[in-house]
């Protein structure tokens, strides 16, 4: 094995690099968090919607698997190393796992709602990070990953209404 260290080009301050390297990993720890636990709700939803809430959460955690790559590539693209492992992404992630036997439907599209909303209000905090790094292409796609998770939020809790 080799001990070089990775090395990737890249015109932002090391500093500033760090910095939006932190904010996208700590996204990205939320992501998964936030993934599996719509894979969860979707494998374990029941009721009276059960077709429209499953097929609802395996939609949208499709959507969040799919960020997560694009996510971590950001992270390398500005000479930074990204999550290696599960444990990283426990250590990192803001997110908290529901690990209940049961939880009711009305309860999982509130939880994850709530949880949708948690990763847009990061995605703000790390768009004003990359934004004063001047890393225009982060701060692109970060508008993309919150238009998307506001309109997670927003199916969750129009399926929620009664």
């Amino acid at each position: 094995m080799s001990s070089s260290k990775l090395s990737t080009p890249t015109d932002l301050a090391s500093n500033a690099a760090k910095s939006v390297a932190d904010a996208l990993n700590g996204i990205l720890a939320d992501s998964y968090a936030l993934y599996l636990k719509t894979k969860n709700f979707h494998w374990h939803v029941s009721g009276p919607h059960f077709r429209d809430y499953h097929l609802l959460l395996d939609e949208q955690a499709a959507q969040i698997l799919a960020s997560t790559d694009a996510i971590a590539e950001r992270v390398r693209k500005t000479g930074n190393t990204t999550l290696r492992s599960i444990g990283d992404i426990a250590r990192r992630q803001t997110i908290k796992d529901n690990d209940q036997d049961f939880v009711s439907a009305k309860d999982m599209l509130a939880e994850l709602r709530e949880d949708n909303l948690k990763l847009v209000e990061q995605l703000r905090e790390a768009k004003e990070i990359v934004d004063a790094a001047k890393d225009n292409a982060t701060s692109g796609i970060l508008d993309d990953w919150t238009d998307e998770a506001e309109e997670r939020a927003w199916f969750l809790f129009e399926a929620s209404r009664t």
